[in-house]
């Protein structure tokens, strides 16, 4: 089993950037797909980005040429690089994580959750 910690959430401007980062516990993080969905007040979670363990990402149309997200196996850690923000932007941001190849982009595919980093984007 592995536990997600994200960090790197705040109050940022329109057009701004953020860096998201989801640290893993566990030797094994190599193993792992991850991704990053995100959940805005009254709003259903949604897919924002994912990683394989190849490295293929995946991202939503919403966020597509405005993210970037890697990973660094030897640190465990999962990021999220968010460019040009909008305030649409704004909700809770979770990592996930899979064993094994890429699921997809649905949250029931994905077994790990981390709590959750806020990003809230001002007009």
């Amino acid at each position: 089993q592995v536990q997600l910690v994200e960090s790197g959430g705040g109050l940022v401007q329109a057009g701004g950037s953020l860096r998201l980062s989801c640290a893993a516990s566990g030797r094994t993080f190599g193993n792992y797909a991850m991704a990053w969905f995100r959940q805005a007040p009254g709003k259903e979670r949604e897919f924002v980005a994912a990683i394989s363990r190849s490295e293929s990402t995946y991202y939503a149309d919403s966020v597509k040429g405005r993210a970037t997200i890697s990973r660094d196996n030897a640190k465990n850690t999962v990021y999220l690089q968010m460019n040009s923000l909008k305030p649409e932007d704004t909700a809770v941001y979770c990592c996930a994580a899979v064993t094994g190849a890429y699921p997809g982009r649905r949250s029931q595919a994905y077994p790990y959750w981390g709590q959750g980093t806020r990003v809230t984007v001002s007009s």
